[in-house]
Formats: C-alpha cells, structure tokens, sequence
C-alpha cells in the first residue's frame, strides 16, 4: 500500500503529467471565475484531448482542472455575490457580506486555506477509503439515501433565524424550494407537472440560472440604487486583511475540519452533490455558534459562514471520488463526466483500479492535492488586486455584473428561457430581502426536492414501508429530530442563564 501511494507521487511528478496537471489548473482557474460555466461542463469539453494519452497524464490534466474551478468558483460568489457554480451559493450569505463591510481580503483569505484544507481532507478520505470503500458504499441503500436528504432539509430550521417565526418563514422557503424542484417531467410515472403547455419547463428548473438570479440580481439592483461600489468602506486591508482570513481559518480549525468531513461523506453518496455538502456544512456553521447573538451574525458577515462551505466544497471532490473509482457509479455528474476518462484510457472502474492500477488510483489522490496547493499559491499574490475590484463604482462595474449573470444564466442550457428564470428568480429574490424572508432554505428545498423525491420512489418499491425500521433510518431520523430541536435547546438554555443572571442581579 505505501508502496503504491510513492509510486503514485512519482507518477504524476513526472515532467509530462506535471505539465498536463498544470495546464489544466490554468484552465480550471479561467473556468472558475465564470459564472454558469461550470466543472462538469469544461470536463466534457476536454474529454476528447486525453484520448491517447496516459493514464496518469490524462487524469493529472482532467482532475487538475476539476479541482481547481471548485476553488476558483467561490471568487466571485465573494467578490460579487454571484456564484461561480449554481450548486456554490452559500458563500454568498457571509462572503459577499464580508466584501461590502470592506472585508473581502479576509473573506478569501479565509475561503482559499479553508478551500485547501478541505481538499487535503478530501484527498487523505479518498486514500483511507481505498480498502474499505466497499462495505461503506454498500451499507448505504435508497432508504438511507433519502433520510440523509430528508436531514439535509432539516437544516432549514438552523439557516431562517431565531424563533418559530423564523422557523416557519424557513420552512415556507423550503416548502417553496421543494415545490419548484418538481416543475417537469415526473421521472417515475411520466406526467407532466406544473408546465403551462411551455416545452422549455418539460426538464425542470435547471439550478444554474435560478440560484444566479436568486442571489446576483437584487444585489445588482441594489448596488444601481445605491449608486456606490460594491464595498461600503474601500478594501485598504492589502496582505494584512488576507492573511487574518489565513488566521481565522486556524482559529476555527475544529469548524473547518468538521464542515471538510461532511463534505467527504456527502461526496461518497452518490447522487447527492456539492450543493448539499455545502449547504450542510453553513447550517452545521450556524448550529455550531453557542449564542443567539452569535447565531444572528450569519449571514451579516460571519468569517464562520466563508469557512464552513469552503472547506466542503472542496472535500466533496476527493469523496465523489470513492465509489467512481471503485464501483463505476458516478459520486456527481462531474464524476459521470470523467468515467469516459477512463474508458478513453483503456481502464475499467472498479476491483482492478483497488489492485491492479492501485498506483494509478493513488495518482489522483496526489494530482488532488498537488493542483489545489499550486492553485492556492497562485491566488494568495492576486488577492489584494482582486479586493479593489468591490471600490469600482456601480456605474461601471454593473454591466460587467449584468453581463457574467446572464452569461451564467444561458450556459446552463443555451436557452433563452433559462434568462428568463433568472429573471424571475431575481424578482422572488428581490422580493424575499425586502421583506425579510431567508433565501438559503429554498435553494435547500430545490437542491434536495428531486433527491428525496426519487429515492423516496425507490424505497416505498423496493421495501413497502418496512424501510422505516432499518437501522440506518433510525439513526438518521434521530439525527433529523435532533437538527431541528437544538435551536430551541439552545434558545432555552440562553432565557434560563438569562433569568438566572436576572434573579442574581436582583437579589444584590
């Protein structure tokens, strides 16, 4: 086994894979910063080249490029507030919120070593998953597949605020986002929901151009009301606010590794996807605060809400990994992508990459870690630069935004009906911030709505409803119950200790 995990680092620092991987950074960072664009369909575009190379070149090059627009895409979500990646929103609450109070350097400070931690973490589960992923991908069925989906929906109650009006406005919001979600085709039975006779709405609201204008447009219009840059002071923070980011990557290191383990786990099942890690991750950020003063911070700028899904956004990768490489079952659609990698180099997903071409299986989990540190030490000296971007006037920065939004937006299909439901959502998402209404629950519910709906289907098949006593079921529920109490634990706790303090006070 070590033998092999050397063998692999020497592979892929060979001076032709170590190139591949290093063009392939470089086109992963461009990718990244585009919004719309996207990991997944850059992979596709590059497949044919590696047809004829090497094993390891053609994975160094392709992984090389992958892992990187997963930290790359979070720039702009902190710099603009438009995601990079659909599924990459929740930077936006507390990254975009740091940019306009002037912090943007400590933001991706904080975003890029919480970013490299997570991809270290990411590559290190992939690596000790290697001989006992078998047992772990397969104690996992429909029913458990969908309870995790059903916990991650849980999490509404921690991300829409104090109380049980917060907690049924988060609620409504998930409700919303669920019932999106099942716009289209049913996949099971084949009737058409909620189309209105339009062609375009037979595949569903694709996520792309609904989070970009969820969470870009009513901060465009916000900037062309207020008629200032982006930033409310001037980001004079240069190296100093980067590397206090660096700093608070550290001091909430217990946070960090947390959040890059949930992303691992989430990147082993398959079907779930980044935007549930990440979204898992800022509601296990928000729940881990003590206070409700510290609870109420998220989403005003708390350094905690850059570092939770940073780091999941990362780990996720070297989990989708897992059961790709070992069982040919595509962890995301990125991974479904580099299966034909795999093919087109003569390898077969599955026992022989755990024994045959384990080396080459290690080569990955180095050509991991290897881009994200290349990319990091790329990204630390721009840093400063990239901060003075948010002191441009809205006059001129405006079209630039309008123009990344809507590029983002079309590029999910090449359809002129996805500008048309940024639009739409940039109307709701308008909406939803002057009145007050959480807008993370709804990309929950309409990230998770078509997960839990197929694997719901599978389970009430395959088991009737005996699936609700399996062992996994269980312990998940109670996971599910426990999510949603704590809030109202911890609210609790604080008007005791408040009315104990009180009591004190009085009796002095």
């Amino acid at each position: 086994m070590v033998e092999a995990l050397l063998d692999g680092l020497l592979r892929v620092l060979q001076p032709n894979a170590l190139v591949y991987m290093l063009f392939g950074v470089f086109i992963g960072f461009w990718v990244g910063i585009l919004p719309g664009l996207g990991g997944t369909v850059t992979l596709a575009l590059m497949l044919p080249f590696v047809y004829g190379m090497e094993p390891v070149q053609a994975f160094a090059f392709l992984l090389g490029m992958h892992s990187v627009v997963a930290t790359t895409g979070d720039l702009t979500s902190i710099l603009f507030g438009i995601p990079g990646e659909g599924l990459s929103a929740a930077l936006v609450l507390d990254g975009y919120a740091m940019t306009k109070k002037g912090e943007a350097g400590r933001a991706l400070g904080a975003n890029l070593m919480s970013s490299l931690v997570g991809a270290l973490v990411g590559a290190a589960a992939l690596a000790a998953a290697i001989p006992v992923v078998r047992p772990l991908v397969l104690s996992f069925g429909a029913p458990e597949l969908f309870m995790l989906a059903v916990m991650g929906i849980a999490f509404i109650a921690s991300l829409s605020g104090r109380g049980a009006r917060g907690l049924a406005r988060g609620a409504a919001a998930g409700a919303l986002g669920l019932l999106v979600s099942s716009v289209g085709q049913d996949p099971q039975a084949g009737i058409l929901r909620y189309t209105f006779g339009q062609l375009y709405l037979w595949g569903g609201i694709d996520i792309v151009p609904a989070v970009v204008g969820l969470f870009a447009l009513p901060e465009i219009l916000d900037l062309m009301v207020r008629r200032t840059s982006i930033a409310a002071t001037a980001p004079t923070e240069k190296l100093t606010g980067v590397w206090e980011g660096v700093k608070d990557c550290f001091r909430h290191f217990g946070l960090t590794l947390r959040c890059s383990l949930i992303g691992a786990f989430i990147g082993i099942m398959p079907g779930l996807g980044g935007g549930v890690a990440q979204w898992m991750s800022y509601g296990h950020a928000v729940q881990s605060a003590k206070t409700a003063e510290e609870r109420a911070r998220f989403g005003k700028g708390d350094v905690r809400g850059v570092l939770g899904p940073g780091a999941a956004n990362n780990s996720k990768e070297g989990g989708s990994l897992i059961p790709t490489v070992a069982f040919g079952v595509p962890g995301s659609s990125a991974m479904a992508v580099l299966l034909g990698g795999f093919f087109l180099t003569g390898l077969v997903p599955g026992p022989d990459m755990l024994t045959r071409h384990l080396s080459v299986t290690y080569s990955m989990v180095w050509t991991l870690v290897l881009a994200n540190v290349v990319t990091v030490a790329l990204c630390f000296p721009l840093l400063p630069y990239l901060a003075r971007l948010t002191a441009i006037r809205a006059t001129r920065l405006v079209p630039f935004l309008m123009l990344l939004v809507f590029l983002g937006a079309y590029t999910a299909n090449n359809s002129w009906g996805d500008i048309l439901v940024a639009v739409t959502f940039g109307i709701l998402g308008y909406a939803m911030v002057r009145f007050g209404w959480p807008r993370a629950p709804l990309v929950l519910g309409l990230v998770l709505g078509d997960v839990a709906e197929r694997y719901l289907w599978i389970s009430v098949a395959r088991y009737g409803w005996d699936w609700l006593g399996r062992p996994g079921v269980v312990v998940f529920l109670v996971l599910t119950l426990a999510v949603l109490l704590v809030p109202f634990f911890q609210e609790w706790r604080e008007r005791r200790a408040g009315y104990v303090l009180g009591g004190a006070a009085h009796a002095d």
